[in-house]
């Protein structure tokens, strides 16, 4: 195969899912669902908890910085934190308690009653994102998962789940950051809407 068939064929792979995914009356329900429970908490004085492995926890950061810095016009800061920034409560938690605790543990000293956690996982079955979710539940956390297709472990603990219609993991990050910027865009306007006018004018 030539190396312009391949990135040809990489580009109408990422097409046709963006076109599934475009199409998933499901996803975009969840993606509003969403976007409201965060919305409801940060106006109730919640904060938003990410975190993903590899270039899940680059998403996470991601997603962090649109609610903590902008996405769509200039408004006061929210308050997110990416769990996947700090090298010595990674390494430390990983050290003492294992990887698989490395967000479990951050959730459970963190996370308060109100708040919303964000787990990612294109496989849906990273055993520290597990663990993270079960102790976000027992905080009385609500839950969000971004994974993939079908039937996922993470579900289970999970009041939301955005599951993008495809298995290949390149896919369903692509989707996850384009559905993240669209959610934060949804809480930029239930909670800015205002402002947002007023900057038009």
């Amino acid at each position: 195969m030539r190396d312009e068939d391949f990135i040809a064929g990489h580009f109408r792979q990422s097409a046709e899912t963006l076109k599934r995914a475009a199409e998933d009356r499901d996803l975009a329900s969840a993606m509003v669902a969403i976007a409201g429970a965060i919305a409801t908490a940060m106006r109730k004085g919640g904060k938003l908890l990410v975190a993903g492995n590899g270039g899940s926890a680059a998403d996470a950061q991601h997603i962090a910085g649109e609610f903590l810095s902008r996405l769509n016009f200039d408004r006061n800061p929210l308050p997110a934190i990416a769990l996947t920034t700090d090298t010595s409560v990674l390494t430390a938690i990983g050290n003492d308690y294992g990887f698989e605790n490395v967000f479990e543990r951050q959730v459970r000293g963190l996370g308060r009653r109100g708040d919303v956690f964000i787990a990612i996982s294109t496989s849906g079955r990273s055993p520290n994102i597990v663990a993270a979710l079960k102790a976000a539940r027992e905080a009385g956390v609500t839950t969000i998962g971004f994974t993939g297709d079908g039937q996922r472990d993470m579900n289970a603990f999970c009041d939301y789940a955005l599951r993008v219609p495809s298995n290949s993991t390149p896919q369903i990050q692509q989707i996850h950051i384009l559905a993240a910027h669209a959610i934060c865009g949804l809480v930029e306007q239930q909670l800015f809407g205002d402002a947002r006018a007023k900057v038009a004018e």
